[in-house]
């Protein structure tokens, strides 16, 4: 029996741990790896904290201490009880397992198990090894050894970020061997141009749509969906970029200073777009003095090139620069390129791109003025790398929209969803409802509303539930704990009360609303879909 009682501990303690070890391991590659952003979701998240793995050890380790006070005083019933020490851990660590089942949700996105995922957890296993064997040695004959071993599932909430660190000797060289080989491809393409791109908001959209008009006359590489870090470059680098593609499209993004300058590094821009800065990532960032800093990073790096600025952005147009650069936007004003003319329909946008006294028409099956905008700053690097604005109406007229960035998805049954899931900001969700205003329907708003903004988080909630006071007629809004300072936002501009729908998660949100007066014409807006770490 005693062989069989351990077997049957190991097997309990080995599923809770690695059921939550899987769990936190998944949580910590989103947060990208970052020890500082795990702990700021463990403070956001106490209760599974507490549910996951806390709760019952310390049940366990409390009955236990009772019945260890007993065995040393000398009561013979605790001695045979002793003996089931082992049953009892493994009924707990079963209890713990079964509790970390029942509170998973489906995932979005699933762990994935990338090199260095896979070397953690090589770590993991030889020091979780390590204690147990040490425990073993030192505690078993008190009988303390169940209680310690019992205990270490909890260490699976710690683990990742503790293999992380062992690890990161051994990361930083395995990342340098890649980015020096990155670099060594990039050194050998002199006739490869490459284009830097970044911005709070519209770099991707931008990126998307200049890989677009640029393949009228070149051979374009771009950076796929949002491969913006600094090993997701060098990822493309090395595994696809070569000497056939005549330009090479980099976006850039950053959580934190000196970032972008990284990968700038790497790739040396010989052109770069900041397309907009605003209120973004500022739990990481700490100010908005620190974006712009990081975002004019790309413009640093250029030498002999041109820096493309939108200048309908107020920190972009306020920040001084000495390189040679290129201005444009929708919003009037004295710069290269403007826009004008901007007709909005559910059919698409027609608009009049101007520069040095030229002018051409255009029409996008896109919806909305900030379309125009990103799709302005592609027409400016595509004239300036020598395509003429009338040779770019036809690639302009086949543009489509970006996955999960404005969609419009006809869902049949007079439903149209406006897909604008990708990561929402203030100045993107302030332009994704003015488009869904547009609209001559029941215009229904589904949204866990905007995260990442550190202390001005609630406030900038808020003010997006008062601008989606007067653009939608039913609100429908995501998560018990995001909802409220939307809400209070609605209810200050006078927004119905009974109009308000709070959903658990989206899945519930989009079956409210597709249920809601069925059979009339409606527009559903997808503001924004939280990543599972949220």
């Amino acid at each position: 029996m005693t062989v069989f009682a351990h077997i049957l501990f190991f097997a309990c303690m080995l599923a809770n741990f690695t059921i939550n070890f899987v769990h936190f391991m998944h949580m910590f590659q989103l947060n990208s790896y970052s020890a500082k952003e795990q702990f700021e979701w463990w403070k956001k998240n106490r209760k599974e904290m507490w549910l996951r793995g806390i709760f019952p050890e310390i049940f366990f380790l409390f009955a236990l201490v009772t019945a260890l006070w007993a065995y040393f005083g000398g009561n013979p019933a605790v001695w045979v009880a002793a003996d089931f020490l082992p049953f009892v851990g493994a009924a707990l660590n079963a209890f713990g397992a079964a509790v970390a089942v029942f509170i998973r949700k489906p995932a979005k996105k699933k762990l994935v198990f990338t090199p260095r995922v896979i070397r953690m957890c090589v770590t993991m296993a030889i020091v979780y090894g390590a204690v147990c064997a040490v425990s073993f040695i030192f505690l078993y004959e008190t009988k303390l050894y169940f209680a310690v071993v019992t205990m270490l599932p909890w260490l699976c909430v710690f683990m990742p970020c503790l293999a992380n660190f062992i690890n990161k000797p051994i990361e930083k060289a395995v990342n340098n061997h890649y980015i020096n080989d990155a670099k060594r491809i990039i050194s050998e393409l002199p006739n490869t141009t490459v284009i830097g791109i970044t911005g709070s908001y519209g770099k991707t959209s931008t990126k998307f749509y200049l890989e677009k008009l640029l393949s009228a006359k070149y051979n374009v590489l771009m950076t796929p969906g949002s491969f913006n870090t600094t090993m997701g470059v060098v990822k493309i680098v090395r595994g696809s970029l070569n000497a056939t593609h005549e330009i090479f499209l980099c976006e850039m993004g950053a959580k934190g200073v000196g970032e972008i300058k990284e990968i700038c590094d790497i790739v040396r821009p010989k052109h770069s777009i900041i397309t907009s800065i605003g209120e973004q990532h500022l739990e990481t960032f700490g100010s908005v003095e620190n974006i712009i800093k990081t975002k004019f990073e790309i413009a640093d790096a250029v030498t002999d090139g041109t820096v493309f600025l939108n200048y309908d952005n107020e920190f972009i147009r306020n920040k001084p620069i000495d390189k040679n650069h290129v201005t444009y936007g929708i919003n009037g004003g004295d710069w290269d390129y403007t826009a004008s003319d901007i007709r909005v329909t559910e059919k698409g946008t027609d608009f009049t791109v101007h520069h040095g006294g030229e002018e051409m028409q255009y029409h996008t099956r896109l919806l909305g003025e900030h379309n125009v905008q990103n799709i302005l700053g592609a027409i400016a690097v595509s004239h300036e790398l020598g395509i003429s604005l009338e040779e770019l109406v036809y690639p302009v007229k086949r543009l489509e929209c970006v996955p999960h960035r404005m969609e419009i998805l006809d869902k049949g049954n007079g439903v149209t969803v406006i897909d604008d899931a990708f990561n929402s900001n203030p100045a993107g969700a302030r332009a994704a409802l003015k488009t869904l205003s547009m609209f001559d329907a029941l215009r229904i708003v589904a949204t866990p509303g905007m995260i990442e903004l550190g202390e001005r988080e609630y406030q900038l909630n808020k003010e997006l539930g008062m601008d989606a006071a007067g653009c939608c007629d039913i609100a429908i809004l995501v998560g018990e704990r995001q909802a409220p300072p939307i809400k209070e936002g609605l209810l200050a501009k006078g927004f119905p009360e009974n109009h308000i729908i709070i959903a658990k998660d989206l899945n519930e949100a989009m079956k409210s609303a597709y249920s809601i007066q069925p059979g009339r014409k409606r527009v559903i807006l997808l503001e924004n879909d939280l990543p599972d770490n949220f």
